[in-house]
């Protein structure tokens, strides 16, 4: 692994306006700290995890838990964790790990660059062929994800898919993103109504949303055939969510009973925060022909 002295002397960023560092984050994991004009953000090299987002003027609109663990090859409690290359459970082995190993290894720094708009883009990869030999043996097909993050008024991330290998590849993945609310309680999510889910709480039985989600009991689901606009309403402000690529919408809020029994959600941090996932699940996974690529691109904006 490079050391935070080489990472900075071949990318770190700085000027009159912006500045991009390299430093030794919490469990001894490196982290990106961006600030610019426009936003300030703080991504952690393992699992090339958003772990701050903040436009200027505004409050944290990423979630954190007070209790996260951070430690090497352990997901981390909050933040945008990257679901890659399966989504939930493996298909045939329920020994792999569930939401497969993107959230757990260390992604590669590819480039940084101050764009002319004022914004920050970070680009990692995250090449199969240079994992160990478990991750490979869950993983054997040659493939590449590339990954970026525009960090400014909005937070642009853009998940592609390369498959480098001789066959078709399938793939399920999401962008577990934690939305900081100010009480899940007084939240309501809109995009979804009319839309058929499959819920996690009732044995993956599918159902049809009736106008806005909200929250109010533990909510595990899939949503189906949902490309389009969200909107997250906390009643303090407004957080929208625009996709491409994803056809699928996962929305959790484990509630007080489940989130006991985790342990490192926090002192009542599940009224605090509520995952909207743009994802490519269940009845939505991707197959990638050889020598092609997936783009996965999903874009947050926060309106007054």
């Amino acid at each position: 692994m490079n050391t935070i002295e080489n990472l900075n002397q071949h990318f770190s960023l700085e000027d009159d306006n912006s500045q991009l560092t390299f430093k030794m984050g919490a469990g001894d994991i490196p982290v990106i700290e961006v600030k610019n004009e426009l936003a300030s953000a703080v991504i952690s090299l393992q699992g090339a995890h958003v772990l701050s987002w903040i436009p200027a003027g505004e409050k944290e609109v990423i979630w954190v838990s007070a209790d996260a663990s951070f430690a090497v090859a352990k997901s981390v409690r909050g933040g945008i964790p990257i679901c890659w290359p399966w989504f939930g459970a493996h298909e045939t082995n329920n020994d792999f790990p569930a939401h497969g190993f993107a959230r757990t290894v260390l992604w590669e720094v590819m480039a940084t660059q101050q764009l002319d708009t004022g914004e920050t883009l970070v680009t990692f990869k995250l090449d199969t062929n240079k994992l160990d030999d478990t991750q490979q043996s869950m993983w054997p097909q040659a493939t590449v994800a590339e990954y970026k993050i525009t960090i400014g008024k909005k937070l642009s991330l853009e998940l592609v898919t390369n498959n480098n290998s001789k066959q078709a590849i399938t793939i399920g993945q999401a962008l577990h993103t934690y939305f900081s609310v100010d009480d899940v309680r007084n939240t309501s999510l809109s995009g979804l109504d009319g839309k058929d889910y499959l819920d996690k709480t009732d044995s993956f039985n599918r159902k049809t949303q009736l106008g806005d989600v909200t929250v109010s009991e533990e909510v595990d689901r899939i949503y189906l055939n949902t490309p389009g606009t969200l909107v997250i309403d906390d009643a303090k402000r407004k957080l929208v969510i625009s996709k491409q690529g994803s056809s699928s919408t996962v929305v959790w809020n484990p509630w007080q009973e489940v989130a006991n029994k985790m342990g490192d959600l926090g002192k009542d941090g599940y009224l605090k925060m509520l995952c909207v996932e743009s994802a490519n699940a269940a009845e939505d996974t991707v197959s990638i022909q050889p020598n092609e690529a997936h783009t996965l691109h999903v874009t947050y904006e926060v309106r007054e």
